[in-house]
């Protein structure tokens, strides 16, 4: 560990991730369970993303904010599975102080912009529903990249206040991080100065974002179930609920894990259980989406059957040449 001597006391310029104290044995099977599922992740968010390009039917808004939610659940996990299974491989667990405060920022960053997209596309059910005569002029090419690029500029730009502050924090404690990634709890334990400022601006970012977010999201549903329960034909009814069903379960997924993690002071013993539940987010959720959208989608199953026929015609042409 390198430390600098600064005012008489010891200043940490670097830390270690203690993550999953496991035995031998245990962190292998998780080095194996985590790099399977993270290429699975990575492989599936892509197939999303190639299917929605090269096929014409699904050229509509919402598989364009799908494709664009499988383009951020690339980044998202990349932040820090990558160094958990570097860990559980070489048992090299040190990480600079410049590239801790990366993680923390880059993380969280990411984190929000998938909820402002969620948002998003919240926004995009309730107008495939409640005005669907409109909806492709109201969802123009132009507009739906706007809103892309924008969930990720509010997503960097939200979290830039906590980043300022935690990074201008002193920690002289211990620099074993009590978690396999940088995050907020588990910082502010190790640091000697104080923390009071930059708790109230993380704890009151997550609640704006979340609560604020959430709430858009919720008055989205209220008037797409309206709109649903007075649809005279029940398979009106059913084309409603099947169109706005598979994000209602990602976004139930995300918040849910959210509202456990960040809305309640994490203290005690709940900053283990924390780190167990951060796996959701950071490493499940992202390869649950695009098999949610993938397996509750006709149009997205139709299309890779597609592509698929046309990818084995033109292997047995090959051959015939």
């Amino acid at each position: 560990m390198v430390r600098n001597r600064q005012n008489n006391q010891t200043v940490i310029t670097e830390f270690i991730l203690i993550g999953f104290s496991v035995p031998e044995q245990t962190r292998y099977c998780l080095f194996l369970l985590i790099s399977a599922v993270y290429m699975a992740t990575i492989a599936a968010n892509i197939f999303i993303i190639v299917i929605v390009k090269a096929e014409k039917r699904l050229h509509k808004p919402m598989y364009f904010f799908i494709s664009g939610l499988s383009f951020l659940e690339l980044w998202y996990p990349s932040v820090t599975v990558p160094r958990l299974i570097w860990a559980l491989k070489t048992k090299k667990r040190s990480i600079s102080f410049a590239g801790c405060m990366a993680q923390f920022y880059f993380h969280f960053a990411l984190g929000g912009t998938e909820i402002f997209l969620l948002t998003v596309m919240a926004y995009d059910r309730y107008v495939a529903i409640c005005n669907p005569l409109r909806y492709l002029l109201i969802m123009s090419p132009n507009i739906c990249t706007v809103l892309i690029i924008g969930s990720w500029v509010c997503g960097f730009i939200a979290f830039i206040g906590s980043f300022l502050r935690i990074s201008n924090l002193l920690f002289c404690e211990s620099n074993k991080i009590d978690h396999y990634y940088c995050d907020f709890a588990p910082l502010l334990r190790l640091s000697c100065s104080d923390t009071t400022v930059a708790e109230n601006v993380f704890f009151y970012t997550i609640c704006f974002l979340s609560v604020g977010c959430l709430l858009l999201t919720v008055i989205s549903y209220m008037c797409i179930t309206r709109t649903i329960i007075n649809c005279p034909t029940a398979s009106g009814r059913r084309k409603g609920i099947s169109t706005f069903a598979s994000h209602l379960l990602v976004v139930i997924l995300f918040y849910g894990t959210i509202m456990f993690m960040f809305i309640r002071p994490a203290k005690g013993n709940f900053l283990h259980f924390n780190k167990v539940v951060s796996v959701v987010p950071s490493i499940v959720t992202p390869l649950l989406n695009p098999i949610i959208y993938t397996l509750r989608n006709k149009e997205v199953k139709e299309a890779v059957i597609k592509l698929g026929q046309r990818m084995m015609a033109g292997k047995s042409q090959g051959h015939k040449i």
